[in-house]
């Protein structure tokens, strides 16, 4: 899931703290695979093997999404389908949680509809309902069961990246006009080479 960029407007200009984010974001972004890439459309597969690549590989995972101003990131997004994401709810340089081979074991009744983004779809914002309560089953690095209970904007996030891991993008979880909005949008600018 996409989080809040800082953009230059009238009459601002960026600090050299802030430009050095903007560059770390480009880079991050440039790394992170982009809408239309087929891998964005796969159904990864169970980590079965706990070693030292799954450890860098989620590590690597977490920076990216840091850099990018994400406060998710699934495998699939940088072109590894393995059933693996990351998250960190308060964005930022917050604790990054790691899950891997993520299920979902169970769901409140309740549900809500908000705006997501998406890091591999720029720009885009659209409506998405989603389960309010949830508790999902997985393994940490080491492979060890854990458990999480997530509420709110925890669970969103969960179910936004686990959605990744199935090929399922947050344009298939919106409204025919919402999507088709978006599409035009996602196509005018990759033929500005944006």
């Amino acid at each position: 899931m996409a989080d809040v960029e800082i953009q230059e407007g009238p009459g601002r200009s960026l600090t050299p703290e802030e430009h050095e984010a903007a560059a770390r974001r480009r880079a991050a972004m440039e790394a992170i695979r982009q809408w239309g890439d087929p891998v964005l459309k796969g159904k990864a597969r169970e980590v079965e093997i706990f070693d030292e690549q799954l450890r860098r590989e989620l590590d690597t995972m977490g920076q990216l999404m840091h850099a990018a101003h994400g406060v998710g990131l699934a495998a699939n997004q940088v072109g590894t389908l393995h059933r693996v994401l990351v998250y960190a709810v308060d964005g930022g340089d917050g604790p990054v949680r790691r899950l891997v081979n993520p299920r979902i074991e169970w769901r409140g009744a309740e549900s809500e509809v908000a705006q997501e983004g998406c890091l591999s779809l720029p720009g885009v914002l659209v409506d998405v309902e989603r389960s309010v309560f949830l508790r999902v089953a997985a393994q940490d690095e080491e492979g060890e069961d854990v458990t999480v209970e997530a509420s709110g904007f925890e669970a969103r996030i969960i179910q936004h990246e686990m959605d990744h891991l199935d090929g399922v993008l947050i344009l298939d979880r919106t409204s025919r006009d919402q999507r088709k909005r978006a599409l035009r949008e996602l196509r005018a600018a990759a033929a500005a080479g944006a």
